[in-house]
């Protein structure tokens, strides 16, 4: 079973183009194609998954500590196992009706019920210094990966002149520097893939899934079906915009407000010109046009295409939410906090709702000290000689 799977996946109309088979790459001493990656990608996987690990604890928590990013003391919620039950099986924000209910169940005021949620989710959500070691962690691989990409391509042809890619498609040999870049990219993004679960979730979390797992396939497929120059294109465009990202979180949770808006800046006008401008002419036009003039459409022809054309709509839905916030940046002076961040809940809601009682029990005060049409001021007098002026002041009559 597994040995005819095997040899359906590896069909050459999957992989080459019409009148290229297996055949035509065969490899010699002097020539070498892309071979499958998995022994080398395993190992790889566990290298980053180690060093992740050992960067966070050694450098970045103790350099956190250091430019002082603190974590928020948070409120715990107390023991409560009925709401602890009804919070992991069923629902971690109650609305107003099931709210009511549970107070009921418990014997406590709705207030309370409700201020236990809100601890609770808020004891879930990340620390600023677990955010910070993340972005650390990213910057580090990024910048390394990006220059790593200019090395590999300078002295590129396909890096200047983008028909280059190809050249004597698909019979392009892989050279050592090409295979190190596509295996140092490709184990990063598995290891991403890993530790989704544990790092910090934002509300484009679904996106974000969608995005690793795009990159993934396009990166192992455009290496099998030698795909390989136009996927090197693609990575560098990627890291370019993500240098800057990921300085621009670390100086937000340094509290560096104008070094973080000026990056922001940057990571803006970076993000939309290479991925709104660059991406689309170097990379979709380049692979939907260019190719065709050296073969014809075939099934790696249309997966390739779809899987670039899954990262535009990424890039545009994207773009859009940069594009908010520079525009709320130039009309405010100031940054808007990430629309991607899931946001703290903090006691300013308990403090709204109080404000709000209070107001309704000074109108109902004032609704029942009028309703008998006086007022007592040095003795009894009736409303109707009196006039009030706009600023509480009451004047005689």
């Amino acid at each position: 079973m597994a040995r005819s799977l095997n040899a359906w996946l590896w069909q050459h109309e999957f992989w080459l183009p019409p009148g290229i088979t297996w055949q035509d790459m065969q490899e010699s001493e002097d020539v070498h194609y892309p071979q499958p990656l998995l022994q080398y990608q395993k190992s790889l996987f566990y290298f980053w998954l180690d060093l992740y690990l050992f960067f966070c604890r050694v450098i970045a928590l103790p350099l956190s500590s250091k430019l002082g990013v603190r974590d928020k003391q948070r409120p715990k919620a107390q023991p409560n196992p009925m709401l602890e039950t009804f919070y992991s099986t069923r629902c971690k924000n109650p609305k107003e009706g099931m709210l009511i209910s549970l107070a009921k169940q418990c014997d406590l005021p709705v207030r309370k019920v409700e201020r236990w949620f809100r601890c609770r989710r808020n004891t879930d959500r990340p620390s600023l210094s677990k955010k910070f070691c993340e972005a650390c962690w990213r910057f580090t691989f990024y910048i390394i990966s990006f220059f790593t990409g200019l090395a590999v391509l300078y002295d590129k042809p396909w890096l200047w002149d983008h028909r280059e890619c190809w050249t004597g498609y698909p019979q392009q040999p892989l050279q050592p520097s090409l295979f190190w870049y596509y295996l140092l990219e490709l184990s990063f993004y598995w290891s991403l893939v890993f530790t989704l679960p544990f790092d910090v979730k934002r509300k484009d979390f679904k996106e974000q899934i969608v995005h690793h797992a795009a990159t993934i396939f396009l990166i192992s497929f455009s290496y099998c079906a030698n795909y390989i120059r136009i996927g090197t294109l693609v990575m560098v465009i990627h890291d370019a915009s993500d240098c800057f990202l990921e300085p621009t979180k670390i100086f937000n949770y340094m509290k560096w407000k104008k070094t973080c808006d000026s990056l922001f800046m940057i990571f803006s006008a970076v993000f939309l010109i290479s991925r709104l401008v660059i991406f689309p002419y170097t990379v979709l036009y380049n692979t939907y046009y260019y190719s065709m003039e050296i073969f014809q459409p075939f099934f790696g022809y249309y997966f390739m295409n779809g899987l670039l054309i899954i990262l535009q709509l990424l890039h545009v839905f994207w773009s859009c939410l940069i594009i908010h916030m520079v525009y709320k940046f130039i009309l405010q002076g100031t940054m808007e906090k990430d629309m991607r961040s899931d946001t703290e809940e903090s006691d300013k809601d308990e403090e709204r709702e109080k404000i709000k009682e209070k107001e309704q029990n000074g109108i109902t005060y004032f609704s029942n000290v009028t309703s008998n049409n006086y007022i007592q001021r040095n003795g009894s007098e009736p409303l109707k000689n009196r006039t009030h002026l706009t600023n509480g002041h009451v004047k005689e009559r």
